[in-house]
């Protein structure tokens, strides 16, 4: 590559790093520029004392902890129910499938990775009408149903991050495992699955974060503007995602206004946390730290 080139690809890159970053910057702070002011106990506890409301003593009526702690319930209850199907999935994949199956499923996972939002949260909404008629109207939507849509949303990315964490596993310590003796399944449960834990614990963590800024889907299925903290899991419940949709569409005044950009905030929060998470885990679970 001569030196022109060199320098032309260099500063299309440099370029389009500082427009991304300064993107993000401005987005991130003016987020914060808006929702800091805001960001009170008051905001998230309204009029009750934070130890009774975390002690659920007392119903918060005017704050944003019944939509946290939806929130919360909302994305672990997801990941819990996609993370044992996206695994066995992606070792299915990496492992066991024959060329033709792999491309067959390969093409259907990504297919479902390209659904938008609205339309899984329809399949969910058509789920909780079946389960309403099943169930003699007992049940319906609510957190689990909102908990399964998500699932099927965040399903694809698991299953991919298993699949390409396994493979990513190098051919000798295949061929080391396989001459001392170990069967498929043990080689895959004990050696295989601890190496990759990294590449599967940040795809559950991605996966924590896009359900808890998602909305489409749950818009469907269960959440409500005011629910308290859910109790049940065929219950309604309010997520930090629906508040903020709620308030953008129908705030009537600045106070309200700056409410929203609160829970943006915070909704923000969250998913940093996620992600610092998942930045702890792969420090912890990197290589020398398997056994």
């Amino acid at each position: 590559m001569t030196p022109v080139k060199r320098a032309m690809v260099y500063g299309s890159a440099l370029v389009s790093t500082l427009l991304l970053l300064s993107g993000a910057g401005c987005f991130l702070g003016y987020i914060v520029l808006k929702g800091l002011p805001a960001l009170k106990v008051s905001l998230i506890f309204g009029e009750v004392s934070p130890w009774e409301a975390l002690t659920l003593a007392t119903r918060v009526f005017d704050g944003l902890f019944p939509a946290i702690c939806g929130t919360l319930c909302l994305v672990l209850l997801s990941v819990t129910l996609a993370l044992p199907t996206g695994i066995l999935t992606g070792i299915w994949l990496c492992h066991f499938g024959t060329p033709k199956t792999r491309a067959a499923l390969s093409l259907c996972i990504d297919t479902l990775a390209g659904v938008p939002s609205i339309v899984v949260g329809l399949f969910g909404f058509s789920f909780a009408i079946l389960l309403h008629k099943i169930s003699g109207g007992a049940l319906g939507p609510g957190l689990c149903v909102a908990a399964l849509t998500l699932s099927v949303l965040v399903l694809p990315g698991i299953v991919r991050n298993t699949q390409l964490a396994l493979a990513a596993i190098d051919q000798e310590t295949r061929q080391v495992v396989a001459a001392m003796g170990a069967t498929p399944v043990q080689a895959i449960f004990r050696v295989y699955l601890p190496m990759a834990s990294t590449g599967i614990f940040r795809g559950a963590i991605l996966a924590l974060g896009r359900c808890a800024e998602d909305t489409a889907a749950i818009m469907l299925t269960g959440v409500v503007a005011s629910a308290g903290v859910p109790y049940a899991l065929f219950g309604r419940f309010e997520a930090l995602s629906f508040t903020v949709f709620t308030i953008a569409s129908e705030y009537t005044g600045p106070e309200e206004l700056a409410r929203g950009y609160g829970a943006a905030l915070l909704l923000l929060l969250l998913c940093a946390g996620l992600f610092g998470l998942s930045a702890w885990i792969t420090k912890r679970l990197g290589p020398g730290n398997h056994t």
